[in-house]
């Protein structure tokens, strides 16, 4: 009997993250203000910054701020990013150097595992579906991403109004999913929003820690790709 019956991810961090690499996109801006970031160190500060956002979303959403707050969550999101890379800065000056990050361009696109790692869990009987606190709908985030034909259905905070950790957002997608959250996995790369909120509903977790952010970490299974987290979902089902 197959007890995992769909697959359910976070986008950013999990699915997508920056391109060009963020390493590249911090070491330019903060390279203007004479800070020279140690590349090597940037997942550490990333991982400072991410569980920082994935708290105020607990408490008031991002997409709640107005102007002046979010400069000045953003501001401290990216102190964090430079503290965590060995470097201690101002608020004010995290924030030129935010303002600088945000002249670049740069797109959110997909790891390169993502597709084939999707088609591979549709391909053996899974449905697959995306839960981000992207504020955005379902349907325009699928498109931008090039998801359209890969996944069974998409839930954004954007549409519910609710951001992860929030039983709510997951409880609309274990609805879409049609099925009991005990046949459901949720694989996300944040403790707070995604593990810890996924488990709250009944979900079984995977956290994907593509960057090291977890590398002791025990209480859930724990991925670093796509492979090996369809290896978890076969173990599940093979128990």
């Amino acid at each position: 009997m197959i007890r995992i019956k769909a697959a359910m991810f976070d986008m950013y961090g999990t699915l997508a993250g920056f391109d060009p690499p963020r390493d590249q996109i911090q070491h330019r801006a903060a390279l203007k203000f004479g800070i020279d970031i140690n590349r090597d160190r940037i997942d550490t500060g990333y991982h400072l910054a991410d569980e920082f956002m994935a708290k105020q979303n607990s408490t008031k959403p991002l997409r709640t701020m107005n102007g002046n707050e979010q400069w000045a969550f953003f501001s401290r999101y990216e102190q964090l990013i430079l503290q965590g890379s060995g470097h201690e800065v101002d608020l004010s000056l995290a924030g030129e150097i935010w303002a600088e990050i945000r002249k670049q361009e740069y797109r959110i696109t997909l790891f390169s595992d993502v597709l084939d790692g999707l088609r591979r869990l549709r391909s053996s009987g899974l449905t697959v579906g995306v839960v981000s606190n992207m504020n955005s709908t379902g349907d325009s985030l699928c498109e931008e991403m090039g998801l359209i034909q890969e996944i069974d259905f998409v839930v954004t905070s954007g549409e519910t109004g609710y951001e992860k950790p929030a039983p709510r957002i997951f409880e609309v997608a274990i609805e879409k999913a049609g099925m009991d959250a005990s046949q459901i996995v949720f694989v996300g790369d944040q403790i707070e929003s995604d593990i810890k909120g996924a488990d709250n509903v009944g979900l079984n977790p995977i956290l994907i820690d593509r960057f090291n952010g977890h590398p002791t970490y025990v209480d859930h299974p724990r991925a670093t790709d796509m492979d090996s987290t369809i290896a978890i979902i076969d173990n599940m089902n093979a128990s």
